[in-house]
């Protein structure tokens, strides 16, 4: 039986700007720090002190140029830019942690599956199996330009080159070294045995790769598979693949027509549909009183950027909303970008409109999810909402001000999750697969990657 509990992560990302744009400017935000290692051990105490399940490092590898045709929107006003690589701040953080977790950002696209596994095996070895991978297939053309294309492939096709991409990684990490090939006998001086380590030799049409993963097993072998494609394409590999969804929605009957197709879709192939742990995105602003909470959020909303919201848009959606009217209704346009956010905040629930300056207050604070604004009992009673009516299994906590919105978070609402029995008050198990799936190290016997065994 599943535990009844909420999972939470941290949503975070190594750069000044990420879900609030323009609140580098507030007096309490200190993400100008994320240069500093004490930055991430600090943050990463705090958040193993509030029993989270994950700290979940986004990423991207272009520049937000969509709005106005350019990227000085979100250069002036640090959005998503300068950012830094996700990878490298994942040991300093589990140096200073025993339990927390680590999912990292990571496109498909742009790097090769070889050297990527290599990577991944690495970092689940120095953090004795706490790490995850949000499997992404990039949507910013500016990305794209820099990897010496015209343009990014299109978004269906970018998804059959994921396709591939997970049966090269599945075959590194599950198939190539046997659970026993490393013997370390120094009598015989054997250190790994020769014939419990395989080639994988797989010819596809994207990759090439014969020869035998460079790395012995880790502790997952393969990494936490997390997904965040709510697109019809993003839905259908989700299903198959990931272990995790993180969806980022603005309403709760949004939610629940992503997560009963999503389930649904993943049943129909085979799969438990509740074995996936589905997050939603929810931005928290906490206060001890109502009164407190909604000062803050007046507070932090004199700091938002009209500009720096509309330029995330466009990235997302690769819509320019310069072209419209602020009072103008968004339409549906379909390219080659994301589609889920577009798809999110037009199609999705057919009684809502949001004009162009709703989209810019909404996402000015919070991305793409919702902002909860109240006490300790006013979010934790917002979260049970979002679980029971909207099917999820926990939240994706993203901040307005940091790292002081995850210190209101775990010093006030954990412990109101705590007393309510839906947050942990102890870790159980030493992996991130162990810690969500009741200390299940490895990818379950019937996923797609652990049908790939020893030639």
């Amino acid at each position: 039986m599943r535990q009844k509990r909420v999972y939470l992560n941290a949503f975070c990302m190594n750069c000044v700007g990420f879900q609030s744009p323009g609140l580098w400017t507030h007096p309490d935000d200190e993400a100008y720090r994320y240069t500093d290692m004490e930055y991430w051990a600090d943050l990463a105490r705090m958040l193993e002190r509030g029993h989270f399940d994950a700290v979940f490092l986004a990423d991207v590898l272009g520049i937000y140029d969509v709005y106005q045709g350019s990227r000085e929107a979100a250069v002036r006003d640090a959005v998503q830019v300068p950012v830094n690589d996700p990878m490298f701040v994942v040991p300093i953080m589990a140096q200073v942690t025993k339990y927390l977790g680590f999912g990292i950002t990571a496109s498909v696209s742009y790097e090769h599956p070889y050297v990527f596994a290599r990577k991944m095996s690495t970092l689940d070895h120095l953090t004795k199996g706490r790490v995850g991978w949000n499997i992404v297939t990039s949507y910013l053309d500016s990305a794209a330009r820099n990897f010496g294309l015209k343009q990014q492939v299109g978004h269906d096709e970018r998804y059959d080159i994921a396709e591939e991409y997970l049966e090269v990684c599945y075959k590194l990490w599950e198939a190539s070294w046997e659970d026993d090939a490393v013997i370390r006998d120094k009598v015989r001086r054997v250190y790994t045995d020769p014939t419990k380590v395989h080639d994988i030799q797989h010819h596809g049409k994207y990759f090439t790769v014969p020869g035998a993963h460079l790395c012995e097993p880790s502790p997952q072998r393969t990494p936490v598979l997390y997904q965040a494609g709510t697109s019809t394409r993003g839905r259908a590999f989700a299903a198959r693949h990931a272990e995790c969804v993180f969806i980022s929605v603005p309403t709760i009957p949004i939610a629940r027509t992503y997560v009963q197709a999503l389930r649904s879709e993943a049943e129909r192939i085979g799969r438990d549909p509740n074995e996936i742990r589905v997050l939603a995105l929810i931005n928290p602003i906490v206060g001890r009183t109502q009164t407190e909470a909604e000062q803050k959020y007046l507070d932090y909303m004199e700091h938002a950027s009209y500009d720096g919201a509309l330029a995330l848009f466009g990235g997302w959606t690769g819509i320019d909303l310069s072209q419209y009217e602020r009072h103008e209704n968004l339409r549906y346009v379909r390219n080659d970008a994301g589609q889920s956010a577009v798809e999110t905040f037009t199609k999705m629930d057919p009684n809502r409109k949001w004009t162009v300056e709703e989209i810019a207050k909404f996402v000015g604070i919070g991305g793409r999810g919702p902002v909860v604004v109240g006490t300790p009992e006013v979010i934790a009673d917002t979260m049970e909402t979002w679980i029971a009516e909207g099917g999820v299994d926990g939240f994706n906590i993203a901040s307005t001000v940091t790292p002081g919105s995850f210190v209101d978070f775990v010093d006030l609402v954990v412990p109101e999750l705590q007393r309510r029995g839906l947050v942990k008050t102890e870790y159980e198990f030493d992996t991130l697969r162990g810690n969500l799936f009741e200390g299940n190290n490895h990818l379950p016997d019937h996923h797609p990657g652990r049908q790939i065994r020893y030639s």
